[in-house]
């Protein structure tokens, strides 16, 4: 029985990822549950049907409401703590925010296998992540458009060699292909964008999401975080990382080899899937969700991203070339504007206008420690405001 610890318990990835472990008795034993807070009655209930040996709690505020919970620790060193529960076992992380960097690396560094959901992780961390693996093959990729790269890469490869960030045979692939739905906003020009509304934002056509990815996926700043995260974990250089909207969202990512072929990985819209393949990697769960039904019409379309309207992704782009300190100026920036817009205090297009004038404004850094990155991300976010004023 393998032992988890599941970080962002209360959360979509965290419920899912416990609902895969339910429907799959005798394949897990939950030792650690952690969250932030703000769900309180959900992790009472997860901690009486899971019995978890540590329960994390970043938010001291809970503390009165939990009162009666047993094995619970309050504060964010408390997370990090349950993130170091599962040495021989599998951390999932799916903490939302750059707040899970400290928990991904003190995963790494207990030797566990991180089963990786918290992007950020790698955006503002990326190079103190690799430095705290310890072996490799150590991060598996739980974002649906990483996990089908992960899929396609085994499957074109022909081994089970696959490392996350010294990928065995880079030297046959082409190009990764990342699959976008377009967001709400897909077709429209920037002109048509400018009195978008946050409702208009918050409402995704496929997935549904908390109100700052669904926002980042409406801008596709989620797209550029992504490819930030692939080039980091598959060490494939930006601009070879493609973007391609894909409307249907049933192909998740694509792999194109040196000779021509090109593997996908194809599945109905459900996170369970990668999630089932973080928790259990390389071996695959039965009956983790419903299949793709061959027994009606269906069409895929893929079409390429307009980046004069959605220029995220070419901002990312030069962001990974400026410092190892940028991806996380530039994702700190869109956390307080996105913020801000949620607040309806900014308009739509201020978001990623204003995150590519903070990243062309910061000087750089090149061996960020942790304390460093933590100051450039507070720099962006008073820049970010400072463009505003």
């Amino acid at each position: 029985m393998k032992q988890v610890a599941i970080l962002g318990s209360t959360g979509s990835i965290g419920t899912q990822a416990l609902e895969v472990i339910r429907s799959h008795p005798g394949e897990y034993q939950v030792v650690a549950l952690a969250c932030g807070g703000s769900h309180t009655g959900l992790l009472r209930e997860q901690v009486a049907e899971f019995s978890p040996q540590l329960v994390a709690v970043a938010d001291r505020r809970a503390e009165k409401d939990l009162a009666e919970v047993a094995n619970v620790a309050f504060g964010p060193e408390a997370v990090v703590e349950a993130a170091k529960s599962v040495p021989q076992g599998t951390v999932l992380n799916g903490i939302n925010g750059a707040v899970g960097l400290s928990a991904t690396l003190a995963a790494l560094k207990s030797g566990a296998t991180l089963a990786l959901a918290n992007k950020e992780s790698l955006v503002v961390g990326g190079a103190l992540v690799r430095q705290a693996m310890v072996r490799p093959g150590q991060i598996v990729p739980v974002d649906s458009e990483h996990s089908a790269i992960a899929q396609s890469l085994l499957a074109g490869l022909h081994h089970r060699g696959l490392t996350s960030v010294n990928l065995d045979g880079a030297s046959e692939v082409d190009e990764l292909v990342l699959t976008a739905s377009g967001g709400p906003f897909r077709g429209r020009s920037r002109a048509e964008l400018e009195n978008v509304t946050v409702e208009e934002a918050l409402h995704h056509p496929t997935w549904s999401m908390g109100p700052v990815v669904t926002v980042n996926s409406s801008t596709l700043v989620n797209k550029a975080l992504e490819l930030i995260e692939a080039h980091l974990l598959f060490d494939i250089p930006p601009e070879d990382i493609i973007p391609v909207v894909h409307p249907q969202s049933i192909v998740h990512s694509m792999v194109t080899f040196k000779d021509g072929a090109t593997v996908l990985q194809a599945s109905p819209p459900s996170m369970k899937i990668p999630i089932a393949l973080g928790l259990s990697w390389p071996r695959r769960l039965p009956a983790v969700a419903p299949s793709l039904s061959w027994s009606e019409a269906s069409a895929w379309t893929f079409e390429p991203v307009d980046l004069d309207t959605f220029p995220a992704i070419d901002i990312a782009r030069a962001a990974v070339a400026a410092s190892a300190a940028h991806p996380a100026v530039f994702n700190a920036a869109n956390e307080a504007l996105v913020d801000l817009f949620l607040k309806e205090k900014i308009p739509y297009l201020s978001i990623v206008d204003t995150v590519a004038k903070v990243v062309d404004d910061f000087a750089g850094m090149d061996n960020p420690d942790l304390g460093s990155l933590h100051r450039a991300e507070k720099w962006a976010k008073s820049r970010a405001l400072s463009f505003l004023d």
